[in-house]
């Protein structure tokens, strides 16, 4: 079986318009996404909002530069990922299309594979 990503972005701030009632909503079709997808899903975790992220990035010579918040300002931003089994990538979109994401959409990628 083949590994795969499916990434969440979503828009954070219908997030924070939508209160506890569209939270708890989420909450709950994740839940039954988990329990549809089964074993196929190895892992995941949601992450926290872009404002609480830090950015480093090579500054060409040598050395690093540190800065608040994400990489890009994007209406959806990466909010959370599964990591799944399937058989290829036909089988991976079909549970990344059963994936909630009310605000945005989903991405599939393989993981990477090193011999």
């Amino acid at each position: 079986m083949a590994q795969y990503a499916i990434l969440i972005y979503e828009d954070e701030a219908g997030y924070a318009a939508g209160g506890p009632e569209l939270y708890g909503q989420v909450m709950q079709d994740h839940t039954k996404f988990a329990e549809a997808a089964g074993a196929a899903i190895t892992g995941g975790q949601a992450l926290q909002p872009t404002t609480t992220a830090t950015s480093i990035r090579s500054d060409g010579n040598g050395g690093t530069t540190v800065t608040d918040g994400a990489f890009a300002e994007t209406k959806e931003a990466l909010g959370g990922f599964y990591l799944i089994e399937a058989p290829d990538l036909d089988a991976a979109i079909a549970i990344a299309k059963t994936c909630p994401a009310a605000l945005g959409g989903v991405e599939v990628r393989p993981v990477m594979v090193f011999d």
